[in-house]
């Protein structure tokens, strides 16, 4: 099957013989049978290839809350998959086997169709483009998505934020929400460590908001590398005025993983301290992750108990219409 795309995504350099990809903030100039900084995106004769195209490395059902997402749909399961490479280099990344890889099974082959079809057998609600970076794939994402739409499922992005504009102006008409990551607040620290960037993590969360895609920021804390009381308050001044109070911030812990095997958990105490911080700011609704600890939904104006979690399972939803049940608050979110 044929897909009529909206956008190409990349453009030919002038009076070269390489292509740009569009893909991502990267921008990479590809000669002839190059690869991006991503691993699977290829300059084949002068147009971009997306390798992994069709080719989904893992798949699964989750809740929504696992994402992690708590004002989309509670309690209701999503179809998470993703594919092998992405842009960044996070010396701590959970998902590093995949991540980390270029080499594509092309033996797992699901159209866009098989993955929607998968999705509505396993009574999703929403599909969620994860695990790895989905920018990398996103054009197999967006042929998925939009069958996705025309079925009543939602669409959800979980990524780093190394969108390029383009793709974020083209996600508009397909993605209804993103959970992303906001991974320190020190610029010199994602150019080195991670190989993103800051300003460009922070123009991409803005762009979304503006444009109406429901976002909710997570912070993965490490302890004495992205912790100081300084840049928790940066970032959660950062999140409460440029993207809103109402924008979710979720604090998850860190356990050693993939090259960061000698570095310490993070305790409890340190997501509180960030928590106090985020609530100095204003922030209305601040989550911590990957502990055993309470991440109930309450009203921020009467303290109402809206959504009560066990775990990553909504047990109880009191909303009404997206609104509280006692003082009527609307609450943002995709309900």
């Amino acid at each position: 099957m044929t897909y009529h795309k909206t956008m190409k995504y990349y453009k030919k350099e002038e009076s070269k013989d390489k292509i740009i990809c569009l893909l991502c903030r990267h921008s990479c100039k590809l000669k002839e049978g190059q690869v991006g900084i991503c691993g699977v995106n290829k300059n084949v004769e002068g147009e971009l290839k997306t390798l992994v195209y069709g080719h989904p490395i893992a798949i699964n059902v989750d809740p929504v809350e696992k994402k992690p997402l708590y004002h989309m749909l509670p309690g209701s399961k999503v179809l998470s998959f993703g594919t092998v490479g992405c842009n960044f280099k996070c010396s701590f990344c959970q998902n590093w086997d995949i991540s980390q890889e270029s080499k594509v099974n092309e033996e797992i082959k699901v159209s866009p169709e098989q993955m929607v079809e998968l999705a509505l057998e396993q009574g999703a609600e929403s599909i969620a483009y994860t695990y790895n970076e989905p920018t990398i794939f996103y054009p197999y994402a967006k042929d998925i998505g939009v069958i996705a739409k025309e079925k009543g499922l939602k669409n959800i992005f979980v990524s780093n934020g190394y969108e390029s504009p383009e793709i974020i102006e083209d996600m508009v008409s397909w993605v209804d929400a993103a959970n992303i990551d906001l991974k320190s607040w020190d610029d010199a620290y994602y150019k080195k460590s991670l190989k993103g960037g800051l300003e460009e993590v922070k123009d991409t969360l803005r762009r979304m908001v503006a444009a109406g895609i429901w976002v909710e920021v997570t912070t993965l804390l490490i302890e004495g590398e992205n912790d100081s009381n300084k840049d928790l308050t940066d970032m959660a001044e950062f999140i409460a005025n440029d993207l809103g109070k109402h924008v979710p911030w979720h604090l998850s812990a860190f356990s050693p993983n993939y090259k960061m095997l000698d570095h310490d958990a993070t305790g409890v105490e340190t997501l509180n301290r960030a928590r106090e911080i985020g609530r100095k700011a204003g922030l209305e609704y601040i989550y911590l992750g990957n502990v055993l600890v309470n991440v109930d939904t309450h009203c921020p104006e009467c303290d109402e108990l809206l959504v009560d979690r066990t775990g990553y399972r909504a047990t109880v939803n009191n909303l009404k219409e997206g609104h509280c049940p006692k003082c009527d608050k609307a609450i943002e979110g995709v309900w």
